[in-house]
């Protein structure tokens, strides 16, 4: 890994030369746009909007709308002169319980490493000490030119600093629903919470993998032919409409049981009011289509009736006239 900005944690008196690392990394596959009939790379041209001439970066400003169709033009002189925490200076601020903070507000981690052998030492400190208490050290750090707030906490044995979201970054749900009027039985819970136990387990990050990424990476392998078929990947079954609430939990359930007797995951029906709807609406829709049938197939068969009824008339004379004339 290559250490992409170097300064110093402090705390009190204490300071830690430290180099950051970012912590992860996408694994996205990324394509290029290109010309479909010869593969060539699509350029884009920087055009202004108004003199439609073609601009160059050093003459690139940035500009903030204000409405209306007015641009304010900032330069490199105005943003000098802002109050912007050292570039090199991570500012311990507190110290506090990790549960506390939302994980909604973490954005992305970093790893931190002893800057040299001085660092070694206090570096150890504060990773022990923060281990000791459970807690994590809420910091302030300038990235990029950009103020954020931050933690820090202990992961693997590595100190991991996470920048944050402001808290006004943050959105508030508003969602109809929250003020809805609805109701849950005792049984309905109860049965919830059986589901749920029925399906614990502990979390094991390396279990899970990217189906998509690995089905996309072999298409591209059958283009420069390191492959010579495709295996594709296996479609989702089809969801059932589920009526009855207590019905599909008691199913889901004896699923979840019986799968983790045979040792596979469990699936479970999502419950849905629409899916209940729908199920609803059908049932009430074939049901003036099925009457519908039943008297055209009956108006269908009352013509063949009587002429079946007309033919046999004579049959029965006949028979009647012979048996009389036996008879005398």
């Amino acid at each position: 890994m290559r250490a992409i900005w170097k300064g110093a944690v402090s705390f009190g008196l204490v300071s830690i030369s430290v180099k950051l690392y970012s912590a992860t990394e996408e694994k996205d596959i990324r394509f290029h746009q290109v010309h479909r009939a010869d593969g060539g790379r699509i350029k884009y041209q920087r055009v202004c909007s108004i003199c439609s001439e073609q601009v160059t970066f050093d003459e690139i400003a940035k500009g903030f709308d204000v409405g209306g169709g007015e641009i304010v033009v900032l330069t490199d002189a105005d943003f000098k002169n802002l109050p912007l925490t050292s570039s090199r200076a991570i500012e311990v601020l507190e110290f506090v319980p990790s549960e506390q903070i939302d994980p909604i507000l973490y954005n992305k981690a970093y790893y931190l490493e002893p800057d040299g052998a001085a660092g070694v030492k206090p570096y150890l400190l504060l990773r022990d000490s923060l281990t000791r208490v459970d807690r994590v050290a809420v910091v302030k750090v300038a990235l990029r030119q950009r103020e954020a707030l931050a933690t820090i906490r202990v992961t693997d044995g590595v100190l991991v600093l996470n920048t944050m979201l402001w808290p006004d970054e943050v959105r508030k749900p508003d969602f109809e629903f929250l003020d809805g009027d609805v109701t849950l039985r005792p049984q309905e819970l109860k049965m919830a919470e059986s589901l749920l136990d029925s399906m614990a387990g502990e979390f094991n990050p390396e279990e899970f993998t990217d189906t998509y990424r690995e089905a996309l990476q072999q298409v591209i392998d059958v283009k420069i032919g390191k492959q010579d078929t495709v295996v594709q990947p296996t479609t989702e079954e089809p969801i059932a409409p589920t009526i009855d609430l207590m019905a599909a939990l008691r199913a889901s359930v004896e699923r979840a049981r019986a799968a983790r007797k045979d040792g596979e995951p469990a699936s479970v029906t999502p419950i849905t009011k629409k899916a209940t709807a729908t199920a609803a609406k059908t049932a009430t829709k074939a049901e003036p289509a099925k009457k519908a049938a039943a008297k055209k197939t009956a108006a269908k068969a009352e013509p063949a009736k009587k002429a079946a009824a007309k033919k046999a008339e004579p049959a029965k004379k006949t028979t009647a006239k012979k048996a009389a004339k036996k008879a005398a």
